[in-house]
C-alpha cells in the first residue's frame, strides 16, 4: 500500500481503529486509482513522496465526499495526478 493505515488516520484526522472498516478498502483501492490515472505503479518502494502526498488527498476526498472542501480537493488532486503522469514517464 502507498499509505500506511496510521497515515491514513492522520491525513484523515480520526483517532484509533474504529474507521479502519472503511479506512482499509479505500487505502486498497488507491493504488489502482493511480495506476489507471498515471499509467504507473506506484506501490514500488521507496514510495514516491508526491504519491503519498496525492494518495492522502485522494483519501480525504473519497472518505468525506461531502465535505465543504470538495472541490478544492478535486482541482489539487487533478494538479497532483498531472504532476505524478509527468514524473512517471521520467522514472524507471
Amino acid at each position: 500500500m502507498i499509505l500506511t493505515i496510521e497515515e491514513a488516520r492522520d491525513a484523515v484526522r480520526v483517532d484509533g481503529p474504529d474507521n479502519d472498516v472503511i479506512l482499509v478498502p479505500l487505502l486498497e483501492a488507491i493504488p489502482h486509482y493511480l495506476e489507471v490515472s498515471t499509467g504507473k505503479n506506484w506501490e514500488t518502494e521507496p514510495i514516491h513522496p508526491l504519491a503519498k502526498t496525492t494518495a492522502k488527498f485522494i483519501l480525504e476526498l473519497w472518505y468525506n465526499p461531502q465535505g465543504p472542501d470538495t472541490e478544492r480537493l478535486k482541482k489539487t488532486i487533478d494538479s497532483l495526478l498531472t504532476a505524478l503522469t509527468a514524473i512517471g514517464r521520467t522514472l524507471p
